[in-house]
């Protein structure tokens, strides 16, 4: 059985791990395109903007990561019960301050938490799971929730959101470049050109492996924290089966799919739903409703 001190420890070291990993890539991508393109400033472009991304994702990823969600901070006296039980609930579980509390105007039923640290955390919720969810389930939500500030979670999860992103806008820079110089270039060098082509489709391939590098048991881990928490395994059970019943899917950007406590693309078909099903890191509902409900406490 892990303890929390664990937890915390190989999350810290998932944080170095991506961030080390995107390096690696960024620098590998930067070479070779400088290589074909015969242009040594594209290399130490890659050098700088690798490590001023990484500083970047880490200082300020919490701020990108609500933009792109949509969520707007609230109050203590915009919504007092809901604030009352993050506030409650991060006591409880010994937190050094209360996270802010976001909230986010849909009727889907889904929250996440996100931040630098648990002195700088966020706890942000749907319009529709505060309305839909009773008390109990509520607060079974907020506990998953806040068990991911307390276990670092949010930590590589927000990176992993950042990274990805920029990952992807990357690759398709480096696909407009290795256009632009195929037509400078002469049939020598095609093979190099179909190389730089490949591995800048790959890029984004690649930054969806290292997201999926984040256990999917911090979930299974989050579920039986919050479950400790409250001392009621049943809320988050019930929450769990009314938010994965609901057919509302919530408008947010992909890259972010892996944040939230439930897939947040549902079961739609199309691109949109397949590329955020790559980011998840999610096991299924059942088993963690089976789990919770098999729970002892």
């Amino acid at each position: 059985m892990k303890t929390a001190y664990s937890v915390v420890a190989e999350n810290n070291f998932r944080t170095l791990f991506l961030m080390t990993m995107f390096l690696v890539l960024v620098f590998g991508l930067g070479y070779i395109f400088s290589y074909l393109l015969q242009n040594r400033e594209i290399f130490y472009g890659a050098v700088i903007f690798g490590v001023l991304v990484n500083l970047f994702s880490l200082l300020w990823g919490d701020k990108i990561t609500l933009a792109l969600t949509g969520a707007r901070e609230i109050k203590k006296e915009d919504l007092p019960e809901v604030y009352r039980l993050v506030e409650n609930l991060a006591i409880t579980a010994g937190l050094p301050t209360t996270p802010k509390v976001y909230l986010i105007d849909s009727p889907a039923l889904n929250a996440f938490a996100t931040g630098r640290s648990p002195k700088n955390s966020v706890v942000a919720l749907t319009t529709g799971i505060i309305e839909k969810l009773n008390k109990e389930e509520l607060e079974g939500v907020i506990a998953h929730e806040i068990s991911h500030i307390k276990n670092l979670d949010i930590r590589v999860m927000m990176i992993a959101t950042i990274l990805a992103g920029i990952i992807a806008i990357m690759a398709d820079l480096f696909l407009r470049m290795t256009f632009a110089g195929s037509r400078d270039r002469d049939k020598s060098n095609a093979l190099f050109l179909l190389i730089g082509f490949v591995l800048a489709i790959l890029a984004p391939i690649f930054a969806q492996l290292i997201t999926l590098a984040i256990s999917r048991k911090r979930e299974f881990m989050a579920d039986a924290s919050g479950a400790l928490l409250t001392r009621n395994p049943e809320g988050l059970a019930s929450a769990l089966e009314k938010i994965s019943a609901s057919t509302i899917s919530l408008d947010t950007s992909p890259a972010t799919a892996h944040l939230f406590i439930v897939n947040p693309f549902k079961d739609k078909k199309g691109f949109i739903t397949w590329l955020g099903n790559l980011f998840s890191t999610h096991p299924p509902v059942e088993e963690r409703i089976k789990v919770l409900r098999g729970m002892i406490i």
